[in-house]
């Protein structure tokens, strides 16, 4: 563990071995089907992609190539929010419209929930849950909860569901939390919180004990880490919020970084601006990788667009899912 950083030079398409071309025309939908604002987005081990999202699909799962397979979720999900595939197989949906987490099989079987769905616990009162954000397993089977939009906190629970511990309160010194947006574990069961609007990703042992923090990251939305032997860290970075009358200054524009086990940057993606460009972004909320390094990258742009560029949704609508494909030698 450490916190130093280096930064790494810019490119349009990424750096080093983490350069990508975006695939604009990956995801075959059904006919007259739209896909709503993705929340999060899950790989399972054959590199099916699962969709969550605010449509009226809430869950769409595609292979690999783009191919529609099913969907699943409709009359469950009130809000999509946060996606984890586990090492066990299943889907940890976190809804933070109805405040709970629910395991699913990957046909859309719900077979175990946390949360008491439409009852919010009081506000800031550290207790489970008030717009939960995000779910991730630990190596051993516990679940952890980043509890972030009407709390400040992690919950740790058994993998029956029972509360073990919770940590964190609002505040930005170490083990507290702004916005605990996203969260998930590596291999040896240290617990990655991407505390977005402190701007920084906090690294916890499995009990919740504070160990360091990432910084140069400009409100880290979501996290993803894969499974290589020297893992890597996707993150997705939202951009400034909008302010009328200022302009944006240049390099604080949304992005997707990749980050090595240590938090240093390999490559950056995007950030020069906001946009709807092949490789540019407006509200990056979900990410994850297959085997191959491909990138799947899932924005909120319907929600962010007239708070960020302060005017309506532009008439033919805006993307919300795109694939980075990952450049091989």
């Amino acid at each position: 563990m450490t916190v130093e950083q280096t930064h790494a030079p810019r490119s349009r398409h990424g750096q080093g071995d983490h350069q990508f071309d975006a695939d604009l025309t990956w995801g075959e939908l059904p006919e007259e089907w739209e896909m709503g604002d993705v929340g999060a987005v899950g790989v399972d081990a054959d590199d099916n992609v699962y969709v969550f999202n605010r449509g009226e699909h809430p869950m769409i799962v595609f292979d690999r190539d783009g191919r529609f397979l099913r969907s699943w979720g409709e009359g469950v999900f009130t809000r999509a929010h946060g996606l984890h595939i586990g090492p066990d197989g299943f889907a940890y949906c976190t809804d933070d419209g109805d405040h709970t987490v629910r395991k699913c099989t990957l046909e859309g079987e719900v077979v175990l929930s946390i949360g008491i769905p439409g009852q919010p616990s009081e506000f800031m009162s550290g207790q489970p849950f008030h717009r939960c954000t995000h779910t991730a397993l630990s190596p051993s089977g516990d679940i952890y909860v980043s509890d972030g939009y009407g709390n400040a906190c992690v919950h740790q629970y058994s993998e029956r569901g029972e509360l073990i511990r919770t940590w964190g309160g609002p505040g930005s010194d170490a083990g507290e939390f702004y916005l605990p947006h996203n969260i998930c574990c590596d291999r040896d069961g240290w617990v990655y919180v991407a505390d977005r609007e402190n701007h920084r990703i906090q690294i916890f042992d499995g009990a919740g004990r504070y160990e360091t923090q990432w910084n140069n990251l400009y409100r880290p939305c979501g996290l993803f880490l894969d499974n290589a032997p020297d893992p890597h860290m996707y993150v997705g970075e939202l951009g400034p919020i909008f302010r009328s009358g200022t302009p944006y200054p240049p390099n604080l524009g949304a992005r997707v970084s990749v980050l090595d086990r240590h938090g240093h940057p390999l490559s950056r993606v995007g950030g020069a601006t906001m946009g709807t460009g092949p490789l540019e972004f407006v509200a990056p909320h979900g990410i994850a990788a297959d085997t191959r390094g491909d990138v799947y990258v899932g924005e909120t742009t319907n929600f962010a667009w007239p708070l960020i560029f302060g005017e309506p949704v532009p008439a033919d609508g805006l993307t919300t899912l795109r694939k980075l494909v990952r450049r091989t030698a």
